[in-house]
């Protein structure tokens, strides 16, 4: 979305769907849109972090970086934060922080949080939940660049519905009608138009 991208082609990747993004098989994890020019990791979990890294020394240009929070503990990943920082680039990492790497919490992978660890090597960093309104909050507590967003989510499967993939795609959908989440879907979305007419 930060580049441009469809909201409903993003949705229909996250549920699975054969016309999403990345027409359904790159989920949550390896969110990919050729239309965009934008590429998730190419394999190697968090890589698109030194990716953007590389991208924002080199064009000067205001760049975003996003990772799950299992990405973030990979030693690239880390040594990328603690080197746009020494170098002031103008990137922003956001960490999609769900508390599982597939299914392994947080609290048996590691003792330290992003927002610490980013503060050590002199990044700004921020804690804040999905919710638009606290995101909007962290977002204008923004001081410098790089900056860290540590963004905590709930998530109604790990990935995109991995383990579950013997299910036909359209079970997604069905399962979307049961829950009601069309209905939360638009009262979202008529939040999110709101806080943008108050930033325009």
């Amino acid at each position: 979305l930060c580049y441009g991208g469809k909201p409903s082609s993003l949705i229909k990747e996250l549920l699975g769907h054969e016309d999403g993004c990345a027409y359904g098989m790159g989920g949550s994890a390896s969110i990919q849109s050729k239309d965009i020019n934008m590429f998730g990791h190419d394999g190697l979990m968090g890589s698109q972090v030194p990716i953007a890294v590389g991208h924002a020394l080199s064009s000067k240009k205001f760049t975003v970086a996003i990772m799950g929070d299992a990405s973030a503990e990979e030693d690239y990943v880390l040594s990328s934060i603690a080197w746009a920082a020494t170098k002031k680039l103008p990137i922003i990492f956001i960490v999609e922080d769900n508390n599982l790497s597939i299914l392994t919490e947080k609290k048996v992978r590691r003792n330290w949080s992003m927002v610490d660890l980013a503060k050590s090597v002199n990044c700004e960093a921020h804690e804040c939940t999905d919710d638009p309104r606290d995101m909007e909050k962290a977002f204008n507590s923004m001081q410098s660049m790089p900056c860290l967003f540590n963004v905590n989510t709930n998530r109604l499967w790990w990935h995109a519905g991995a383990g579950i993939d013997e299910e036909k795609k359209d079970t997604l959908a069905d399962i979307t009608k049961e829950l009601k989440l069309d209905a939360l879907k638009e009262k979202t979305k008529l939040m999110n138009e709101d806080l943008w007419k108050k930033a325009l």
